[in-house]
């Protein structure tokens, strides 16, 4: 009887077991997003099922231990072992990047695949912002087809995209920039990001030429931030340190707190350095913090929040012959002065994504940034402070027009800017040893600036292999001046605005054959003047200063090869621009802003990328980006002089970027290589820089020393060829008082960097 019970009991666990039922629900790591037609595959048997619209799946009859496979094309395959029923798992895929032709852009207004979306669109991933040391995020931007950034120190970066901005002094501006839906652009245009750390990004999508339809002022494109956000649980701290030429030191720390619907990463970064130039010496403190909250009905909440305390000495441009013989030196004026800036910047975000149904959804940012800053430069010393507030919301409904498929996105956008300048003499010359000496009140005058986009946009598969792309962004930009300087005999108080601008947006993305897509787009874009461009030599608001505006006409190719391995673009373009705004030398280190008639921009881009497993161990990745420009004045008379037909200065004639990765098990190999043609110096074309190549290497092991614990080690060497080359320009330098034009800042030699970091699970 006992031998009968026990072969019983046995007969119903094993049934019991059998029987018993495993079900979940599969997300997208990063943004939570439920993941229809899945494959789940029981590892051994062969079983297959797929998750359902909801994201949903159940196996039922299922022998423990259980492994499963997960896979979807465009993310990486995942594996778990199960030692018992459930009916609640949650399941997390991460998407793979490196197949391009799988990847949803997240910036445009409605998401779309890339090789799908009827624009040109460069993506940066967390595995290409590892190529170098990791130090200066816009580095990475000069492999880009299309994107040219000049590189004068660690915080003078100035980016232009598709030639538009290359005429900027110091700073970038014509181009909208976002971190996770928050502007970072100031309301008069001007954009800083070489003081973010990339190693808190997870991604970079860069939109390029006229986005006007998508996010307003932005005549040479939009530059799209992403922080990671993890979903799965995890509780880990980690800890990198860097150190480069120059006594380059990089410090960080990072901590990550994720348990069911809440996620909290904060990051900490400390760099310093003494830089190649004399007057160079480069301090960063910034702390940037991620929070996100999941309801149960799939809203969710996310905070952001970023401060940045920076003082960084200038070395500032050289003539051509220190430039070529004493390279490492600083301007003397600069020098004298000991030239630097300094500033505390913060930015505060808060975004609410609801979903009223399951085509209906919303998502809305409020932001706060301030930033107060002060300047010594040889001419005067400025003291300014910034602050502004905004919000940011858009619509969005998938429904049907015509029987066929649409979808439908709208909101607006608005920004009040409050700008307190105040400039003083500077009184070095007066000083026996370097430095600067704040002397009487030269100007001070309080700004407000705000601006208004209202924005639409449909996309209709008009055919299965066809889809349309219609836009528009409406906007109205005005400010007020108080000059609160009595003492001299100019007042440039009032309220001034420019006209408003209507910007549309025609797009078509045609399905030739299998995932090998041809596109056309015609886009307007257009940039409103910064304060120094309206400001004229003797403190008047120059009321004639128009806006620039541009058309883009383009038409180009997407296509995936080989199974996902291969991805190739190319494109064509021609941005046509009125009223051209450009900078006129004033004084040394001074200028004004005029519109300088018309001008005509056209290229060619290529991108491409290969992915392949050579061997169970070894992993082959290789790039080839190139871009060629034509770039020229249509109509442009100054002074009498007609410039006309000439090369407009400021971006190289080409690039061409080739790259390539070895991985063998934990052990990967990074070569990079550039030549950049030669760039014009001035409307006259009477000076060009030399063109040059460079070429850096990275490796990288990885080592998990335990379960919980692992330790990357990394070495790197920047322009191994030592090539020496003007790593920017500043464009139409004059020489005053008899001296030389101060065109170019100095590339850095060959540099070396090394380091480690170290991550723990707790």
């Amino acid at each position: 009887m006992n031998k009968f019970l026990l072969v019983l009991c046995g007969i119903l666990c094993v049934n019991f077991l059998a029987g018993q039922e495993v079900a979940g629900e599969i997300r997208d790591i990063q943004t939570g997003e439920l993941l229809r037609n899945v494959r789940v595959e029981v590892v051994g048997s062969g079983k297959t099922v797929f998750s359902d619209s909801m994201g949903y799946f159940s196996l039922s009859q299922a022998d423990f231990p259980l492994g499963l496979r997960f896979s979807i094309p465009g993310y990486t395959n995942k594996e778990i072992r199960l030692n018992s029923s459930g009916r609640n798992i949650k399941v997390f895929l991460k998407r793979r990047i490196d197949q391009l032709s799988e990847v949803i852009l997240r910036s445009p207004n409605i998401p779309k695949k890339l090789i799908r979306t009827p624009a040109a669109v460069s993506l940066i991933s967390k595995a290409d912002l590892q190529r170098t040391s990791n130090i200066n995020l816009v580095e990475d931007f000069n492999y880009l087809p299309g994107v040219y950034v000049n590189q004068g120190a660690l915080n003078t970066n100035k980016i232009n995209i598709r030639g538009v901005g290359s005429r900027a002094q110091y700073s970038t501006n014509r181009i909208k920039a976002y971190i996770n839906a928050i502007p970072l652009t100031t309301a008069e245009g001007d954009l800083t990001l070489d003081d973010f750390d990339p190693e808190f990004l997870d991604r970079i999508e860069i939109v390029k030429g006229p986005v006007s339809s998508l996010f307003g002022a932005g005549l040479g494109g939009a530059v799209n931030l992403y922080t990671e956000r993890i979903t799965e649980d995890e509780r880990s701290v980690s800890g990198d340190f860097t150190y480069a030429s120059f006594n380059t030191r990089k410090s960080r720390m990072n901590i990550t707190y994720v348990k069911d619907s809440l996620d909290i990463s904060v990051n900490y970064n400390k760099i310093d350095s003494e830089g190649y130039r004399d007057n160079g010496e480069y301090n960063r403190i910034s702390m940037t913090a991620n929070a996100g909250l999941l309801s149960k009905k799939g809203n969710y909440w996310s905070f952001l929040y970023s401060y940045t305390n920076i003082k960084a000495f200038i070395p500032s441009s050289l003539n051509e012959t220190d430039f070529l013989n004493t390279p490492e030196k600083a301007a003397f004026t600069w020098a004298q002065s000991a030239g630097y800036e300094s500033y505390s910047k913060n930015i505060i975000g808060l975004s609410y994504q609801h979903i009223f149904t399951k085509k209906f959804r919303n998502e809305t940012s409020v932001f706060y940034n301030a930033r107060d800053g002060y300047e010594p430069r040889p001419f005067n010393i400025l003291d300014d402070v910034r602050s502004s507030v905004g919000m940011r919301t858009r619509f969005n409904l998938e429904t049907s027009l015509l029987e066929r498929s649409a979808e439908f996105s709208f909101g607006s956008e608005a920004m009040l800017e409050w700008y307190d300048m105040a400039t003083f003499e500077n009184l070095y010359e007066e000083s026996e040893k370097p430095g600067s000496i704040q002397g009487e009140l030269l100007s001070k005058n309080h700004q407000a600036r705000d601006y208004v986009n209202i924005f639409g946009q449909m996309n209709m598969d008009i055919t299965e292999k066809l889809l349309l792309e219609l836009g528009f962004n409406f906007n109205s930009t005005a400010y007020s001046l108080e000059d609160d300087f009595p003492d001299d005999d100019v007042d440039q108080s009032g309220d001034y605005s420019f006209d408003p601008v209507f910007s549309p947006r025609l797009g078509l993305s045609y399905e030739a054959l299998p995932e090998k897509n041809l596109y056309i787009s015609i886009s307007h874009g257009f940039s409103t003047p910064t304060v120094e461009e309206t400001l004229t030599p003797e403190g008047l608001i120059n009321t004639d200063l128009q806006t620039e505006k541009g058309w883009n006409y383009e038409v180009g190719f997407k296509g995936s090869w080989f199974n996902h391995r291969l991805y190739t673009e190319a494109s064509l373009y021609s941005i046509h621009i009125s009223d051209l705004l450009v900078a006129r030398r004033v004084g040394q280190d001074q200028y004004v802003g005029i519109n300088a008639g018309k001008a005509q921009r056209k290229g060619i881009e290529f991108s491409s990328s290969f992915n392949t497993i050579l061997a169970e161990d070894w992993q082959l990745n290789l790039f080839l980006n190139s871009n060629f420009n034509f770039f020229k004045y249509e109509q442009f008379v100054d002074r009498g002089e007609d410039y006309s037909g000439n090369e407009i200065p400021g971006t190289p004639e080409y690039l061409i970027a080739p790259g390539m990765e070895v991985k063998l098990k934990d052990f990967s190999a990074k070569f990079n290589y550039q030549a950049f043609g030669e760039i014009a110096l001035n409307d006259e074309n009477t000076e060009y820089t030399s063109a040059y190549q460079l070429l850096n290497l990275k490796l990288d092991y990885d080592l998990t020393l335990s379960r919980d614990l692992a330790l990357q080690l990394n070495f790197g060497i920047i322009n191994l060829l030592d090539e020496h080359y003007a790593a920017s320009v500043v464009t139409n330098a004059v020489g005053f008082g008899g001296s030389a034009p101060r065109y170019y800042y100095p590339g850095n030699p060959r540099n070396y960097f090394g380091g480690m970091s170290v991550k723990y699970e707790l």
